[in-house]
């Protein structure tokens, strides 16, 4: 008997078609979402991805692989949906490349899994299904982060490619590395996560040091590349303007326990979560900093002990490093900044699915895990229909988010609900009575 019959396990085709499937069902109101918030930015009034020539003209500059996808959605078509259907394109295809890399991830990590065809679809699914996935899929403006990680995990594929022996695909992986970068910095973290891949299949970690050399070399040329950049030490200056590093790591102890404990794991999304950076450090947050602590701790423990286990946790706090260290950010936390982080707890669950039984039981939970999530997914998706409801749905999640209440009257004003937007604006005063966006506004409206 085939080994894959004996363990109910389905051939490789029918998993990529279930991925591709269920993504495409969760994502199918994809072509109905408007421009949002800083779409109307980066890429609407933005001449210099309005036109091939203007994008050229602006180079050396910021993103110039993000740029140049949005100038091709652009002279195809300058309306949303387009745009839409390119992100969830590429979602498709990082969650097909997820599937690919937990089958090899799994097979090494995992080698006693007795269902390990189970546990990499599961693991796709999870990813490719969870509602917080969906800011970096379908609002535009949060493309650079889904198409960094599309190239990551691009490069991830082609080093375990070069492990079976072709050279070229060694090469394909520095090049991929390159296109992450042009689409958003933080792909920086590539390099550690080869490390970590080595380590948790068992090599020494000088070993994994040394046959990784190459990427560290290339990550100082490319990191001296995007220094070279005006605008990109302008960003960094700006950064440093907003927070110390050290206030900044201070606070984004409770950004990370925001992303676990609301759009994580009990997708609770928020696409303007208000969070502030404290005033003082107090018990709360000394537990979180424990929690954090620990399971980091936790990640290099399990590297020997449950190698997919550490390798699932480490992944997930290095995937958040880029957005969550000591240089600061406006936001605090974002549900996109979750998007390649997911791969960590998505590959625990599947490994945790795949061992469930009997047989059916594994079957059954991932079947309602995956009802569950796209069923979220598809709603979230619905809430870019418009600016309106996408504020609407913000302020419900965070009713005491006076911005939130400002943009929802912003939102209401350009629908032309005049009585609308002035309710908004007061509730965003009747919160923050300093906020001079939404007073400026009630007052414009009144005149």
């Amino acid at each position: 008997m085939n080994p894959r019959e004996a363990t109910g396990e389905s051939p490789p085709h029918t998993a990529w078609a279930i991925v591709v499937l269920a993504t495409l069902a969760a994502y199918a109101a994809a072509p109905g979402t408007a421009f949002q918030y800083d779409d109307f930015r980066v890429v609407v009034i933005d001449n210099d991805v309005h036109s091939w020539s203007a994008w050229w003209a602006s180079m050396p500059g910021m993103r110039p692989l993000t740029k140049a996808s949005y100038v091709a959605n652009w002279l195809y078509s300058p309306a949303p949906a387009g745009f839409a259907v390119a992100g969830v394109a590429m979602h498709v295809a990082s969650s097909l490349l997820v599937l690919a890399l937990a089958r090899r991830w799994i097979a090494a990590m995992a080698p006693g899994e007795p269902r390990p065809g189970l546990a990499a679809l599961a693991t796709a699914l999870v990813f490719a299904l969870h509602p917080a996935q969906t800011e970096a899929v379908v609002y535009i403006a949060g493309r650079s982060t889904a198409l960094s990680s599309l190239a990551t995990l691009a490069a991830l594929y082609a080093w375990e490619r070069a492990r079976d022996g072709a050279a070229a695909w060694h090469g394909a992986a520095l090049v991929l590395f390159a296109a992450a970068i042009g689409a958003r910095e933080s792909a920086w973290t590539l390099p550690f996560a080869l490390v970590l891949v080595e380590f948790a299949r068992g090599r020494r970690f000088g070993a994994a040091l040394r046959d990784t050399r190459v990427f560290w070399l290339l990550a100082l040329l490319l990191a001296a590349a995007v220094f070279s950049v005006a605008a990109n030490r302008r960003l960094l200056a700006t950064s440093l303007s907003i927070r110390g590093p050290l206030d900044n790591l201070v606070a984004q102890v409770d950004a990370v326990a925001y992303l676990v404990t609301h759009p994580l794991l009990t997708l609770r999304l928020n696409f303007d979560p208000g969070l502030a950076s404290r005033e003082a450090i107090d018990a709360v947050w000394f537990a979180r900093a424990a929690a954090l602590a620990a399971l980091a701790l936790a990640g290099f423990v399990q590297l020997r002990r449950r190698p997919w286990l550490g390798f699932a946790i480490l992944w997930f706090l290095l995937a958040l490093a880029p957005t969550h260290g000591p240089i600061a950010r406006y936001e605090l936390a974002n549900d996109r900044q979750l998007y390649l982080a997911i791969v960590g707890p998505a590959l625990a669950a599947g490994v945790l699915i795949g061992r469930l039984h009997p047989r059916i039981a594994g079957n059954a939970v991932l079947a309602a895990l995956a009802l569950v999530l796209a069923g979220a997914t598809f709603v979230r998706v619905t809430d870019y229909a418009s600016e309106t409801r996408l504020w609407e749905a913000t302020v419900r999640a965070g009713p005491d988010n006076a911005r939130a209440w400002n943009n929802l009257g912003f939102a209401r004003q350009a629908a032309g609900d005049r009585d609308g937007a002035r309710a908004a604006y007061e509730r965003a005063l009747a919160i923050d009575p300093g906020h001079r966006k939404a007073r400026g506004n009630l007052d414009a409206l009144e005149r």
